[in-house]
């Protein structure tokens, strides 16, 4: 069987434009060996768990409607399918609501008719559904019943127990431990698409390897031995971590099939295909990543002499090892500077590579996963309360100040901008901490932001500010202003988060019964008395 599907074919079925990509109930049985190779790849998720055990709680004395919700792609008809096969007899399958399978229905009126069945007879529904076609339900639907508990569960508001609700959104990919992060479906797929033993995958490779010597095979060839290195199966996992917090990109099943395969099978060698873009929503994304548009002194140093053909005899020695892979007649500086950050987390033949690390760090993830773990891990402890004063004072509240005191970077510490009349400018003395019991109470639900805290003493008295949603881009914006950058328009979503802390904070600042009056070297305080009199002084 496996002589009449070679590496590349195997390969194939990651596509998206495979008719692998999405299981249905025709897609055939396990006799092929494509079936067999995509079964071998399969890896069971945390919600299929959930999943899995939910529909086996059911029965006709158990009767309910089970909506495993999500995105496109995300994988539900996959799971739904492979439940289909176990519980048929039993349970009553309507995979993917999206559609409505009838040219004389729209999908509203399908699932009005699934529900109908459902309530005339006496089989649980599971129903497969992306979030938009489940809020498009609570709104259209025939079934009042039906839709006032899909809102009540949208609204996050208590619901009949006759519904449940699965959904992908609630199994987020990357989690946040005590010393990194993990991502669990992607490592163990990178892990299992590469492995030694028992991997039909390899099996493959090997014969073609040793049968095909023309350029793209190598190519595809040297490609699998560089994703099989664990060190570049980490970079990888990084560039997708980062792609979730910088872009706010979701990580689905199918998008991630289809991108190992523009790493492997694309145009170039994988370094430059984890970087070229395309028709892929993850590339596309960690395009924007490419190690080669970073400046620093090293990384110009080697792309000058790369172009005036001056490079060491260590660079040498280093590219001769590369033809061990099949890796040859790279043209690029740039190309070079991906395979560098590509293997950064691992040894390679002299380790030439290693001398650009320190131009790849990734200081702000590291920082912001600092933050996120002290937030998500304070329990009131004095040592970890001095860690997070040491970011609020440091980070968000002097950028707040440097940020709302932008025109008057002159007034003194605890002085707030709150208005500027015909040259004049008001301000108004506050004192802002974190507000640390709001912090203990409110525990990040994922790993792309956690919620800021603050509190205001004003008039003697202590005022709450709403929480603020802080992801990494805020924070690299936080980081930005205390250093002395004021925002680009690039920021633009993060500024908008800021200001309305800013305003949040104003607002506060208004209430104080203490002003101060400046302009120049001239300052008067307004300070409110008894009877509403206002005490003006010099100060």
């Amino acid at each position: 069987m496996k002589g009449n599907v070679s590496f590349i074919e195997a390969l194939s079925i990651l596509s998206k434009s495979s008719p692998f990509a999405v299981s249905t109930e025709n897609s055939g049985q396990k006799s092929s060996l494509l079936n067999e190779i995509k079964e071998y790849l399969y890896i069971q998720s945390p919600v299929e768990e959930k999943v899995l055990s939910t529909i086996s709680s059911l029965s006709t004395q158990n009767k309910k409607i089970l909506f495993l919700c999500g995105s496109s792609g995300d994988g539900k008809s996959e799971i739904l399918t492979r439940c289909k096969k176990t519980f048929d007899s039993r349970v009553r399958f309507h995979l993917d609501a999206t559609h409505s399978f009838d040219p004389n229905e729209n999908a509203i009126q399908t699932l009005d008719r699934e529900i109908e069945s459902y309530l005339l007879g006496d089989t649980p529904l599971v129903i497969g559904i992306n979030t938009g076609m489940l809020a498009n339900y609570a709104e259209e639907g025939a079934n009042e019943n039906v839709a006032q508990s899909i809102k009540a569960y949208l609204d996050r508001q208590s619901y009949s127990d006759e519904f449940i609700f699965i959904n992908f959104e609630d199994f987020p990919k990357f989690l946040i431990g005590d010393n990194e992060y993990h991502a669990e479906f992607p490592e163990k797929f990178l892990k299992r698409i590469t492995q030694q033993k028992d991997n039909i995958l390899r099996q493959l490779y090997d014969r073609d390897k040793a049968n095909k010597n023309d350029v793209d095979s190598k190519r595809l060839f040297a490609n699998y031995e560089l994703l099989s290195l664990p060190s570049v199966q980490a970079v990888i996992i990084d560039l997708l971590f980062k792609a979730r917090l910088k872009k706010d990109q979701f990580l689905t099943a199918r998008a991630l099939l289809d991108f190992v395969f523009g790493l492997l099978a694309g145009p170039g060698y994988l370094f430059d295909n984890l970087f070229s873009g395309g028709d892929n929503e993850l590339a596309e994304k960690i395009a924007e990543f490419d190690p080669a548009n970073l400046r620093t002194k090293q990384i110009d140093r080697f792309i000058l002499a790369f172009e005036l053909k001056l490079t060491d005899s260590d660079f040498e020695d280093f590219r001769e090892a590369l033809m061990n892979i099949d890796i040859n007649n790279v043209k690029k500086a740039h190309s070079y500077l991906r395979l560098f950050y590509a293997l950064r987390y691992g040894n390679y033949a002299n380790n030439y590579h290693a001398k650009f690390r320190s131009d790849f760090s990734e200081s702000l993830i590291e920082k912001y996963i600092h933050c996120y773990k002290l937030h998500r891990d304070f329990n009131g402890d004095k040592a970890e309360r001095e860690l997070l004063k040491n970011f609020y004072n440091k980070t968000l509240i002097q950028a707040v100040r440097k940020h709302i005191n932008r025109n008057a970077p002159y007034l003194s510490k605890n002085q707030y901008l709150t208005a500027e009349v015909n040259g004049y400018l008001l301000t108004s003395k506050l004192d802002i901490k974190p507000d640390y019991k709001s912090i203990q109470n409110d525990k990040p639900q994922s790993a792309s932001y956690f919620n800021v805290h603050l509190k205001v003493k004003v008039n003697d008295s202590e005022v709450k500010i709403r929480p603020i949603p802080l992801n990494i881009n805020l924070l690299g914006l936080l980081i930005e202003i205390v250093s002395g950058f004021r925002p680009n328009k690039h920021d633009k979503s993060s500024i908008v988060i800021l200001d309305e802390l800013v305003d949040d904070i104003t607002k506060v600042a208004n209430q104080s019964h203490d002003i101060q009056v400046v302009r120049g070297r001239k300052r008067f305080e307004l300070r409110k008395v008894e009877d509403d009199d206002i005490e003006v002084s010099e100060v």
